[in-house]
């Protein structure tokens, strides 16, 4: 079913990464886990993502904490310059982490009435995650070693009425990472799948809070311990393993009378 990651109890299976490649730049989750790897002893921070003064102050804001932080280009909708985007930052040196940490919810009510929009939801979470994470894949096992880190989400786990358009690509990414996994096993360089439920975030503001909501902080943790330990899959926060297994054998019939 998947680890559960909780508690600092379990001694550590694995080192941290010393250095480490953030694809979505100024995610709030990829920036909670880059201090969160810093003050592990992470030393060389890329920050990939659109051209912005959001991600020029994600870098200075890291370069705070004592770490060399650089900034590459990378636009998710762009699968053909992804190749020379990673390929200029493995051209610099090993990269022990790489996280895949962008993505976007969209506007369910909205992207059903404008296909054009629900497309662009689909392109950026899994057809941009797909290329990206075949590349960083490929360079990682080109170097021999590393750890492919994919943010996916319970919303993934079955379709709920709210938000299906944005489940699907998430859906569909999850099982990309999983498969990929699989076909990384025995060459030195694995993947990860994290769950979060609900994460407060400047993307999730606004919309209603649901059960078991968590933070960047919180995922930033659990990544940690997931790494720790040699983990495939975390969910956060861990309770949500047990409840996705009951709601994803549920009848389509009740599932559609709860306020999902």
């Amino acid at each position: 079913m998947g680890d559960t990651v909780t508690d600092m109890s379990v001694k550590d299976a694995h080192a941290l990464p010393k250095s480490l490649l953030v694809l979505g730049g100024t995610s709030e989750i990829g920036l909670a886990t880059a201090r969160r790897l810093v003050a592990r002893g992470a030393r060389t921070v890329w920050l990939a993502g659109r051209p912005s003064p959001a991600l020029d102050r994600a870098a200075e804001d890291l370069r705070a904490l004592g770490t060399d932080v650089r900034t590459i280009g990378f636009d998710a909708l762009d699968p053909a310059a992804h190749e020379a985007a990673l390929g200029k930052v493995f051209a610099e040196g090993p990269v022990d982490l790489v996280l895949l940490a962008f993505g976007v919810l969209g506007d369910q009510a909205h992207d059903e009435r404008e296909p054009l929009r629900a497309v662009r939801v689909a392109q950026t979470n899994y057809t941009g995650a797909v290329s990206a994470g075949l590349i960083a894949a490929s360079a990682l096992q080109s170097q021999g070693h590393g750890t492919l880190v994919v943010l996916s989400a319970t919303a993934g786990e079955r379709a709920r009425r709210a938000d299906f358009i944005y489940g699907s690509s998430k859906a569909g990414l999850d099982t990309f990472a999983q498969g990929l996994g699989d076909a990384l096993y025995g060459t030195g360089v694995r993947v990860m799948v994290v769950r979060p439920g609900f994460v407060r975030t400047r993307m999730t503001a606004g919309r209603p809070r649901e059960p078991f909501a968590t933070t960047p902080q919180a995922v930033a943790t659990a990544i940690e311990l997931g790494l720790r330990r040699g983990s495939e899959t975390v969910w956060v926060p861990g309770a949500l393993r047990l409840v996705m297994a009951a709601l994803r054998h549920a009848p389509r019939a009740l599932l559609r009378r709860l306020p999902l």
